[in-house]
């Protein structure tokens, strides 16, 4: 993930693209629902997934989501719009891959990306919209100097 904070240092442009997987777990889901306090059964209950026609318990969509906020992060983005649209369920053992694209970026920095995740046979689970403000040339040398520092409050860069 340094890599992508040392493009956002470089300067991003229309484009860019970056991405990563992860596996979601039993566990990831238990502890997000415990966060957000969505106890819906069809997390929990495989009688109420049969009802629904899925082949098993899935995970909280927002869960997955949110995997486009450890690029965002990285990069330092402001979020001012996320749109979206669930396709397919992830169901515990999937692997999911997040891409995001740049598809335009004005001359203040104002940003326009689309996000796909995709399931390890490649099928589309999410698509996503979003809008935000990249760092300035001030706040991207801050960045540079904390990535110079060692990036202490990043876990991402110390896990390398």
């Amino acid at each position: 993930m340094t890599d992508i904070r040392n493009r956002t240092i470089e300067g991003l442009k229309t484009g860019d693209r970056f991405s990563f997987s992860r596996t979601f777990t039993e566990e990831d889901m238990l502890n997000f629902a415990d966060i957000t306090l969505d106890y819906n059964p069809v997390h929990f209950d495989d009688r109420f997934t049969k009802a629904k026609n899925f082949r098993g318990r899935i995970c909280h969509g927002l869960l997955v989501g949110s995997m486009l906020t450890q690029i965002g992060g990285q990069i330092g983005v402001l979020a001012s719009r996320i749109d979206l649209s669930f396709k397919r369920p992830v169901y515990f053992g999937d692997t999911i891959t997040c891409s995001w694209t740049f598809t335009d970026i004005d001359p203040k920095g104002r940003a326009r990306a689309e996000v796909e995740f995709s399931n390890q046979d490649g099928a589309l689970v999410i698509s996503a919209a979003v809008k935000g403000i990249l760092p300035n040339v001030e706040e991207r040398a801050i960045l540079k100097a904390m990535v110079d520092h060692g990036d202490s409050t990043n876990k991402i860069s110390q896990k390398r």
